[in-house]
């Protein structure tokens, strides 16, 4: 006989209670409900019996009465017709309970940790910070070997007007479903296809002033630049290295060795160690600010006092103050100007993608250049610092192929 909602709230006191061991009380379709004792009570567990593959099964279905019989019978339907189907349904429910743990996001959060030992904690908290405003929100509860091209599609395209936040969450993502192939969480990464769906990126170079006469204006302005000294010294400094403007401002003591003219540092852009040859000029501009910050850790600290590097916009704040805007002449732009100019000279282009840190992607290659180039390049900065030195006097500089 069929259970009843009566039956169900009164099953506690049930005659077969008395003897305190688990009982059950059938409804229909293989469904009854367990009773078992529970402290000073009894627990009631819905539970449905079947046979899959030949093989008795349970699949629990909720407790009594947090699920009501109706509730239990409903569940009860939905497996059986599972069961017509040639699913088994345990085994369907267990795939829904990994699935439910490996959403997007949480997958996601796996390999942004796995990435921790790779990249700047800096990198990784923008990387994190674009995941949870653009992404997450529209898929991160999804599974993720559910989850479509067409569901990738529609978190990137909103960003099309932000085209390179669009690519880089892109990137991000298709990485992310990298880890989790890898990893087994899916076998496919639907981000592959959305790649085209994106309009390409407008490559605009960073301005640079690349005539002589122009850089040599720009040096006397530089002169004459009237900002703190720490500023000073690094705003005189950036044309004679012309290395990426963040790693100038994050420059270490420790770094640096004076006395063999040398400056060795970790290129976090590139994960590769690099050695800058430091001209007398470069040597004469640390030995300036060495008594200042010598005991701390940065050559160039912040004024703010609190132990970190000075700003990333200092340097392009100084260039705007002598009237250089953005689109005329950027901290970035120091290099191309070193490029560009050294080039000009004659100087081996290879010597001078190294001194850029430049890598080429093979290896052996990039071993090769770090050793065959040194001695050039040592040559090369010194030349550069006497050049720009010219420049900044007035001279006329005649551009010449430098002797082999």
């Amino acid at each position: 006989m069929a259970l009843s909602d009566t039956a169900c709230k009164n099953a506690h006191r049930h005659e077969k209670t008395s003897i305190n061991k688990p009982f059950k009380l059938t409804d229909e379709k293989g469904l009854y409900l367990l009773l078992q004792p529970k402290g000073d009570g009894w627990g009631k567990w819905w539970r449905l019996k079947y046979r899959f593959g030949g093989k008795e099964k349970l699949l629990s279905l909720g407790i009594y009465p947090d699920t009501s019989l109706q509730q239990a019978r409903e569940k009860r339907d939905a497996a059986r017709k599972l069961l017509a189907e040639g699913t088994d349904p345990g085994e369907s429910r267990k795939a829904e309970k990994i699935a439910a743990a490996n959403t997007f996001e949480i997958v996601t959060r796996q390999w942004l940790a796995s990435t921790v030992h790779l990249v700047g904690d800096n990198t990784q908290q923008k990387k994190t910070r674009r995941f949870e405003r653009h992404v997450f929100s529209s898929i991160g509860d999804k599974p993720i070997n559910e989850i479509k091209s067409a569901d990738v599609l529609s978190v990137v395209k909103p960003l099309f007007t932000m085209l390179e936040t669009a690519h880089r969450v892109h990137a991000e993502i298709s990485a992310a479903y990298d880890y989790a192939i890898v990893h087994n969480f899916t076998d496919f990464n639907p981000a592959q296809s959305v790649a085209k769906q994106i309009p390409a990126k407008n490559v605009t170079h960073r301005a640079a002033l690349i005539e002589p006469k122009d850089v040599g204006q720009l040096l006397r302005d530089i002169s004459n630049y009237q900002g703190t000294f720490v500023v000073q010294c690094a705003f005189r400094l950036s044309p004679l290295l012309f290395q990426r403007p963040g790693e100038i401002r994050q420059m270490e003591w420790k770094d640096v060795d004076l006395e063999a003219k040398e400056w060795r540092y970790l290129v976090t852009k590139t994960k590769a160690q690099h050695l800058v040859p430091l001209s007398t000029q470069a040597i004469a501009i640390l030995e300036e600010i060495k008594p200042l910050t010598g005991s701390v850790r940065y050559v160039f600290p912040s004024s703010r006092g609190d132990g970190r590097p000075m700003s990333d916009n200092t340097i392009r704040t100084a260039l705007k103050s002598l009237g250089y805007e953005s689109d005329v002449m950027t901290a970035h732009g120091f290099r191309s100007t070193a490029s560009t100019l050294l080039n000009e000279q004659g100087w081996s282009p290879d010597a001078i993608e190294r001194q850029l840190c430049h890598m080429p992607k093979d290896q052996v290659r990039a071993a090769y250049n770090r050793a065959q180039y040194l001695e050039e390049r040592r040559r090369m900065m010194q030349s550069w610092a006497d050049y720009l030195d010219g420049l900044k006097n007035g001279a006329q500089v005649i551009a010449f192929r430098k002797a082999l």
